[in-house]
């Protein structure tokens, strides 16, 4: 007959092994023990005779135990944790110890099983702690605030969630949606009051709304997803491509693709688009106008990067340096594009070992130390370049006029397009916040749900807003205005970023302090409204990270990234 003992485990042996080992020692011991004795199992007669706390053996209850604990339940509360070290032992007194309940000598046992494994558990947690310190709220930065700083990554998906409802953005009338096109492309200021009492009959907020969710395309193809490109072969498998196999066509795409690639560069250059990027199947290229974060020419952000880039880059004469890398001067020079004659470089090498040992003739040892030689100097370096490859890290910084260099050379890349795969000869997605040469006028897709959630006293209704899509920098300010005013200052956002985008949030080095009336006038015509411009014309603070959380309460922002 088996006993089952709760909490106790005798070495993990298995059960037909224990029940074996105790109908042994039973046989061999059956005379010398008592019928109380018979009932215990022998490792819990030796955890006795050590003194050892334990309850009584359940069968001994129904067997001539006392009747005061033959009704207990035995599970009415069970509690299997472990207890953490300073916490401080809840042992009774010493004059109710001898009268015991069912459940306290159950813990103090299941105490002891696992006292004996939680110094092992905590050595293995402990290696997990890095992972664990990163996601904690301490170390993620937060701010307060009654705006948002400006986020320069592209997301794909916004996640609103409010305790009023989203219905006024479902539905658009043909005459709101008219309205919402012709304010967009007229870049026209919408002023809407801090709070508003019916959203779902103010035409205003619908048009605004409208207004926020335009973007322009090219190509465009609406059996294509064209955003994101990088890693996008999985979407695109199986897809229609009829390029892919006729060079003609292919060449007749690059040549129009070229065509509006130049044509949104001109836009830049006159102060006529703020900014605009290239979506690649390797990489992205954000463009910005002279005057947006903090720049007082224009930039271009390119991420992620390889060693062949840049390169090639560098043999184009294209003069570009790493933000996110400390660079020595000898670094510098290399970065800066210019292409250096055999000799000067082999000069600044033995210059640049000769004062990297010049330390140990100080010292007295310089004949006992063997030196590397140039060549495993230079293979040092060039694994440094390639470990960064498709890192953050990467990231290069184009200024000036050198973007028009670096326009001619993406124009002629022949590795801009993929040469087989689903998007093979497939011309890169140019995305703007205003019309160009041959772009498409798209719309971000947005749609409400209203949940149920459980709260204290029941259900409650729960509201949200999904917004998908390329959501670019001008899109996300001017949503999260607009539910300002029509959720009363009250919700949260889960923002979700294109990653090989984040990096663009770097503050690029800045020569001088830019006016912010004269970037007014100079801007006044780039297609945003004025204050979209002045937000976007803020120093980025966010650096590698972006925006991933926000949430308002009392018109008071509080982001986390």
């Amino acid at each position: 007959m088996s006993f089952s003992v709760p909490g106790y485990s005798p070495s993990f042996k298995k059960p037909p092994e224990t029940l074996r080992l105790r109908r042994k020692r039973v046989r061999s011991l059956g005379a010398d023990l008592s019928p109380r004795e018979w009932l215990e199992p022998a490792p819990r007669r030796a955890a006795l005779a050590a003194g050892l706390p334990l309850r009584p053996f359940p069968a001994a209850a129904g067997r001539g135990g006392s009747p005061g604990t033959a009704g207990r339940n035995p599970f009415a509360c069970l509690d299997n944790r472990p207890r953490a070290a300073a916490e401080p032992s809840e042992v009774p007194p010493s004059d109710q110890q001898q009268a015991p309940g069912p459940f306290s000598d159950s813990n103090r046992e299941n105490d002891l099983v696992w006292g004996e494994k939680f110094s092992e558990r905590t050595a293995v947690t402990e290696l997990f702690q890095p992972s664990h310190r990163s996601l904690s709220k301490s170390d993620i930065p937060s701010s307060q605030s009654t705006e948002l700083p400006a986020d320069w990554s592209i997301k794909t998906r916004l996640l609103f969630t409010s305790s009023q409802p989203f219905t006024w953005a479902d539905h658009l009338k043909a005459q709101e949606e008219a309205q919402g096109v012709i304010q967009h492309c007229r870049a026209k200021e919408v002023t809407l009051p801090q709070s508003i009492q019916d959203p779902k009959h103010s035409t205003e907020l619908r048009c605004a709304f409208q207004q926020s969710l335009i973007y322009w395309l090219h190509p465009a193809f609406p059996w294509l997803p064209l955003f994101p490109r990088i890693g996008a072969d999985r979407k695109m498998s199986g897809r229609t491509s009829p390029w892919s196999d006729d060079e003609t066509l292919q060449h007749v795409l690059m040549s129009d693709w070229s065509v509006s690639f130049t044509s949104l560069y001109n836009l830049l250059k006159t102060k006529l688009c703020p900014y605009f990027y290239i979506c690649t199947y390797q990489f992205t290229v954000l463009f910005r106008a002279a005057g947006l974060a903090g720049s007082d020419v224009i930039t271009a952000l390119i991420s992620p990067t390889t060693r062949g880039i840049r390169e090639a880059m560098k043999n184009e004469g294209i003069e570009f340096s790493l933000p996110l890398i400390r660079e020595s001067g000898h670094e510098k020079k290399k970065t800066s594009g210019t292409s250096l004659e055999h000799g000067e470089e082999q000069a600044i090498s033995d210059e640049d070992e000769e004062e990297s040992f010049s330390w140990l003739e100080e010292i007295g040892v310089q004949d006992k130390i063997k030196k590397p030689d140039i060549l495993s100097i230079k293979l040092r370096r060039e694994k440094q370049e390639v470990q960064m490859d498709h890192r953050a890290e990467s990231v290069v910084l184009v200024k000036g006029t050198n973007t028009f260099t670096l326009l001619n050379f993406l124009i002629n890349c022949k590795s801009l397009i993929a040469t087989s795969g689903p998007q093979a000869g497939l011309p890169p997605t140019l995305l703007s916040p205003v019309a160009f040469r041959g772009a498409t006028m798209q719309m971000l897709k947005a749609r409400s749900v209203n949940v149920k959630t459980q709260a204290l006293s029941g259900y409650k209704d729960q509201f949200s807003l999904e917004i998908t899509g390329p959501v670019m920098p001008h899109s996300l300010y001017s949503v999260t205005t607009l539910l300002t005013s029509s959720q009363n200052g009250s919700f949260s956002a889960g923002l979700y970023t294109h990653e090989p985008t984040t990096v663009f949030n770097i503050c690029p080095p800045m020569d001088q302090v830019l006016d912010k009336e004269t970037l007014r006038e100079e801007l006044a015509n780039c297609g945003l409204p004025l204050k979209t411009l002045d937000q976007l014309s803020q120093t980025p603070v966010l650096g590698k990270s972006s925006l991933r959380n926000v949430e308002m309460s009392d018109y008071v922002y509080d982001w986390k990234s």
